[in-house]
């Protein structure tokens, strides 16, 4: 399928796949894909466990687009950059978008390989796809409530512990130290990663609908006796991954 065709299916729901979570992709049956690289403006990420490529699927009779991977700012890139694809979604039609990712837990009540529903986020990245301009756009209620008690209620259906708190979006690419995890729980953060609010704030500008959920793969740094490494992530990503598919597919 050609990037016309995409374009021409008119998806109103997208999901972006984080870390370790494109096979996700494969839960809602994969009718076509075409490679960010093949869309103007995009390339592909050159972090592993991001395909770098839409996909095309149909949930409950209407087309989904979800995306396999994204670029984030510790690439080198600008957050006008790396919110190109929210912008594309946005001009083929999407209206709502799932940001998902991998992050560290923070709040020691979480448990590791569990599932978070972000209900805000912290910031921390020094910049923003709004730069450029005096684009005041509000950010009260980034993350949709209503999506939010949608998630919830398909959670309990399926007897899914879902976590519910604030994420921390840093630059990277470097973990955190102990010291900065301590700062951030003062902050009021309860996970922490490198991607998704750039996205988030790009797709509130455009009046798109964002719900957003992180797969705790590790604990934050100085919460154990323990390193950090990315390998970890894409491996716990594999066995949370089926958890989250089913509570996209019954929320979405």
């Amino acid at each position: 399928m050609s990037l016309t065709d995409f374009q021409n299916a008119r998806p109103e729901t997208a999901i972006v796949l984080g870390s370790g979570l494109g096979a996700v992709a494969d839960a809602f049956g994969i009718e076509c894909e075409v490679a960010y690289a093949d869309v103007p403006g995009l390339s592909a990420s050159t972090v592993p466990g991001h395909a770098g490529r839409f996909v095309l699927a149909q949930h409950h009779g209407k087309p989904i687009l979800l995306a396999q991977g994204r670029r984030h700012l510790y690439e080198g890139l600008t957050a006008h950059e790396v919110t190109a694809s929210i912008r594309f979604m946005h001009e083929i039609g999407v209206k709502r978008v799932v940001l998902t990712n991998a992050a560290g837990a923070i709040d020691e009540n979480f448990h590791v390989g569990g599932l978070m529903l972000i209900t805000d986020h912290l910031n921390l990245m020094g910049t923003t796809p709004l730069l450029g301009g005096p684009n005041f756009h509000d950010m009260s209620e980034v993350y949709s409530r209503a999506w939010c008690e949608r998630f919830h209620a398909a959670s309990v259906e399926m007897g899914l512990k879902l976590h519910a708190g604030v994420y921390a979006a840093v630059l990277g690419p470097q973990y955190e130290t102990p010291a900065e995890i301590r700062m951030l729980r003062t902050l009021g953060a309860d996970a922490v990663g490198m991607s998704t609010v750039p996205e988030a704030i790009q797709a509130r500008a455009l009046g798109m609908e964002v719900a957003g959920i992180s797969m705790l793969t590790n604990w934050a740094a100085g919460l154990r006796a323990q390193t950090l490494h990315h390998a970890e992530v894409v491996e716990v990503g594999k066995t949370a991954g089926m958890y989250l598919a089913r509570l996209l597919k019954a929320a979405v």
